[in-house]
């Protein structure tokens, strides 16, 4: 999409926020990189991690995009364990009599919602959320702190600048397929009554 301004406008300096570019009397609204055929959200710069243009919906021109990243990283952290406990459980359980065996990880919900079990981790979450959570959020907002850094790095895998921004960007690739992929080992396991690998062994067609 383009627009022509006079060249004497003020508009006709160069200038580029991510969004439009200005030269030589002509404004060049830029395309979004994942979506190529609607023009780059304005808050979408390239400049965070993971960041492709892809607003199509256009939440970044109301909320900031340090709380929605923030909050997608912490979604997509919480998906990438949920889909290790949809799948380990079905290799391996402990031993001990409190863990059930050979029960889909749907009904292990119910289970440990009835024994308590799942109410001592939102126990735990909740306190985190309230001593660290949104302390670290505030620090977020108010740019001291980047989205999603906790200062968690016991590998020093975040030592190299160039390393860690990719790094960054794999987590959120792999977040966000966890977040579509744990959706579908729900649902999965609602409809066909199996295990995540016994549904790759043994496919059942929905017809």
């Amino acid at each position: 999409m383009m627009g022509f301004v006079n060249g004497v406008s003020p508009l006709a300096q160069r200038r580029s926020n991510g969004a439009v570019s200005v030269r030589k009397g002509v404004v060049t609204m830029l395309q979004s990189k994942a979506m190529p055929f609607m023009e780059a959200p304005p808050a979408l710069d390239g400049s965070l991690p993971g960041d492709n243009g892809f607003d199509p919906l256009g939440l970044s021109n109301y909320f900031s995009i340090k709380w929605m990243q923030e909050a997608e990283i912490k979604h997509g952290r919480i998906c990438m364990l949920a889909t290790l406990g949809f799948i380990v459980p079905e290799i391996y359980t402990f031993p001990w009599a409190y863990f059930p065996k050979g029960v889909l990880a749907v009904d292990v919900h119910d289970y440990f919602v009835k024994t308590g079990g799942l109410a001592q981790v939102n126990l735990f979450i909740s306190a985190f959320e309230a001593i660290i959570g949104i302390a670290a959020l505030q620090a977020t907002m108010e740019g001291d702190r980047a989205p999603g850094d906790f200062g968690f790095d016991p590998l020093g895998l975040g030592k190299d600048p160039e390393k860690l921004k990719k790094n960054k960007t794999v987590e959120l690739i792999n977040g966000r397929l966890a977040m579509c992929a744990i959706g579908g080992f729900i649902h999965q396991q609602w409809i066909y009554k199996q295990g995540i690998i016994d549904q790759l062994l043994h496919f059942k067609p929905m017809y």
